[in-house]
């Protein structure tokens, strides 16, 4: 697939009177193909946004006033990942700044899933003869775990036979189960100041999940998530094939059915660090940092159907802090109140949204204090996969949506250097700057 090197032009209303522009159903769009770099810059004007300080099934919602300011704020802040069918997703890699500093060793425990088992709620009876696997001195080393009691591995691994980690580091299910992998992510060294590793990572053929965690808004007591008609279906895990609820956590088959929406956080359930959540809601950390990179790679192949939602695959980003309250009710804190001319909602990102049933073209909006959009657009990519990143930058306060070469490689870490070229503008490009919106 064959895309333009231009990128965008000034701001939103400029662009909006572009003679290249054209309305389409209520929606501009430039240029008759579609762009493969879409970036925002000027990311760092301060601002607030109303967050909830609580939430009761009762239907009581409290806020208060939140203040952000600093290199793209606010999404500096705990973002999660949203996708809506049709979408095939192949692969998902997070990536966060290396630290230089040794971590300890992470212990896999690989979690057999078959029916509806409570994963997350184990007793001492069901933890004892799991196989856990650590990467130990370099060496891969498994055994059976038959403490009793309590979260914490036995002090010392018994002795075992070393065994050939797969190329990719991701740990497999025996070939009897069917459910996948989901296991933390981690190596026993971090990657170097200046690079990035890889702390999240979804492959749908080999179906595997490491440091990620597969949610909806399908909320059941019975399994997991809560369900009250205040505030309808909390998060709750999500079935493999993304339909349904489960009862703990299962990794995704790939394929998204149409109008069908799953979120994807990090493996790292929530603490006090998480603010207001919703009693009985599935929460679970999505990822902070001014520094943060997202790749996907994904098809979105045309249904022909119609309707709401219907044939309008996306894919985006919100402050996780939105869906751990009320993603599509009024407890959010998605919505600001204009009590101040930077008074707005905490961020949501739109990284690649068709707005239109069956249409072929896909937008990126940012929707925060200062939100814009644009009549650029990427092509969809109905027949084939394509490779995408979304990287936030501090030290260039920007935010790039950029199409990859098909060869590129979520490998376990990247340099710096991979990160400033996804980043580096391409030939002919005009920025997305948003210094002019939101100033008193």
């Amino acid at each position: 697939m064959k895309y333009t090197s231009a990128v965008l032009a000034a701001a939103a209303a400029v662009a909006n009177a572009d003679m290249t522009a054209f309305n389409e159903g209520g929606n501009w769009f430039k240029g008759l193909s579609g762009v493969s770099q879409i970036k925002y810059a000027n990311l760092d004007i301060p601002g607030s946004y109303r967050a909830v300080s609580k939430m009761t099934a009762s239907g009581v919602c409290e806020f208060t006033t939140k203040e952000y300011s600093g290199p793209i704020a606010p999404y500096n802040e705990e973002l999660s990942l949203h996708f809506r069918g049709p979408v095939k997703l192949a692969s998902v890699a997070v990536y966060t700044p290396g630290t230089g500093k040794r971590d300890v060793p992470k212990v896999h425990t690989k979690r057999h899933q078959h029916g509806h088992a409570h994963l997350h709620k184990k007793s001492a009876e069901e933890k004892r003869g799991d196989i856990v696997t650590a990467v130990i001195d370099g060496k891969t080393v498994s055994w059976e775990n038959n403490y009793f009691g309590g979260g914490a591995a036995p002090a010392a691994a018994p002795a075992a036979a070393p065994a050939a980690a797969p190329a990719d580091g991701a740990h497999s299910y025996p070939a009897a189960a069917s459910a996948g992998t989901v296991s933390s992510a981690g190596s026993t060294d971090s990657v170097t100041v200046g690079n990035y590793k890889r702390v999240g990572y979804f492959n749908a053929k080999d179906k595997v999940a490491e440091g990620l965690t597969f949610l909806a808004n399908k909320g059941d007591p019975n399994l997991s998530g809560t369900f009250d008609t205040v505030w309808g279906a909390s998060l709750s895990y999500v079935a493999s094939n993304g339909e349904s609820c489960a009862a703990g956590p299962t990794v995704f088959g790939g394929d998204l059915s149409d109008g069908t929406e799953i979120a994807i956080f990090s493996d790292k359930e929530c603490d006090e660090s998480c603010g207001a959540v919703r009693p009985g809601s599935t929460a679970y950390k999505g990822w902070a940092g001014a520094d943060k990179a997202f790749f996907f790679e994904f098809q979105m192949p045309d249904t022909g159907a119609t309707g709401w939602n219907k044939n309008m695959p996306a894919i985006w980003a919100l402050n996780a802090a939105i869906p751990r309250t009320g993603q599509y009710s009024s407890c959010s804190c998605w919505k600001g109140d204009n009590a101040s001319p930077n008074a707005g909602g905490c961020g949501e990102a739109d990284f690649f949204e068709v707005l239109a049933s069956g249409d072929k073209k896909a937008k990126s909006t940012f929707h925060f204090a200062n939100a814009l959009g644009d009549s650029s657009w990427f092509a969809r990519p109905t027949d084939k996969t394509i490779k995408v990143a979304a990287v936030f930058q501090s030290s260039s306060s920007t935010a790039t949506i950029k199409i990859l070469d098909d060869n590129f490689k979520f490998s376990d870490s990247l340099t710096g250097a991979d990160i400033d070229a996804i980043v580096a503008d391409e030939s002919n490009t005009s920025l997305l700057s948003i210094m002019s919106f939101g100033k008193n």
